[in-house]
């Protein structure tokens, strides 16, 4: 055949279809069984468990010179861990006084299984509670010492919209069951927290003139007077109202 006029197939070279034929006998071809059970197992391998829902966080933050604030501490984790899904952080604040001086203050040993909190932790919260004893109506050096330590969350204003609250411990009936909480709500307004005091939600507790009684709508409180009377059983009750109290306006202000 002259050009141009097509190319006769060369004898040697395979047919199409034999090639076609080839290659669908191999794709058609039995898996093995190993190859079976590896790709089985790979769709039927379980997905790793889900991470757990981790609670919300009230920190209880406190300085307690002779243990007053740290019983109502204690109580108030209590009311926080009785709300579903909300847990109490107990940690105190850094001391300031010489151990010389706290010894011949005659105060107690701190309890070591409670941690003590920096400055920068109070991002994690979401929310707090402050506990600290009264000086002159105002909260002690070691509370105060420790909010002047915020100024770079105040800067960033990393704390602004978190709840908290305050409770205290007075030496007597007009120390400062109400002043001490009060003259504290500066440091919130200026970190732009929110302040939630417990009005008198706790019902008729709040109304009791049976027997002295620390606590004000303000918050939980202990008359300590000389340092040797102990927080009554009405002045736990209202710390683990609190607690319990703070612990559901935080869910409700998470669900919102």
């Amino acid at each position: 055949m002259g050009k141009g006029g097509g190319c006769v197939p060369s004898k040697k070279r395979q047919p199409a279809a034999a090639v076609d034929g080839s290659a669908t006998a191999e794709k058609n071809a039995p898996i093995p069984v190993e190859e079976k059970i590896e790709a089985s197992a790979e769709v039927i391998e379980p997905a790793s468990p889900s991470s757990v829902e981790s609670k919300l966080k009230i920190f209880i933050v406190f300085y307690s010179m002779y243990g007053h604030v740290e019983s109502l501490a204690k109580r108030m984790k209590k009311g926080v861990d009785d709300i579903e899904g909300v847990e109490g952080v107990l940690y105190r604040v850094a001391e300031t006084l010489p151990p010389d001086v706290l010894d011949k203050m005659h105060a107690p040993p701190k309890d070591t299984a409670i941690p003590m909190i920096s400055a920068a932790e109070m991002v994690e919260a979401d929310g707090i509670l402050f506990g600290f004893p009264t000086r002159y109506g105002c909260m002690a050096a070691q509370m105060k010492a420790f909010f002047d330590s915020t100024g770079q969350l105040w800067r960033e204003q990393k704390l602004s919209g978190k709840p908290a609250g305050f409770f205290v411990s007075t030496g007597s009936q007009g120390g400062g069951q109400e002043t001490t909480a009060w003259t504290a709500i500066t440091q919130l307004t200026h970190h732009g927290m929110l302040f939630v005091p417990i009005g008198y939600t706790f019902g008729a507790g709040m109304f009791e003139m049976d027997e002295i009684r620390g606590g004000s709508p303000y918050g939980a409180g202990v008359f300590a007077g000389d340092g040797t009377r102990q927080a009554s059983e009405p002045e736990l009750a209202l710390a683990e109202y609190q607690g319990k109290y703070m612990a559901s306006v935080v869910k409700k202000l998470v669900q919102t």
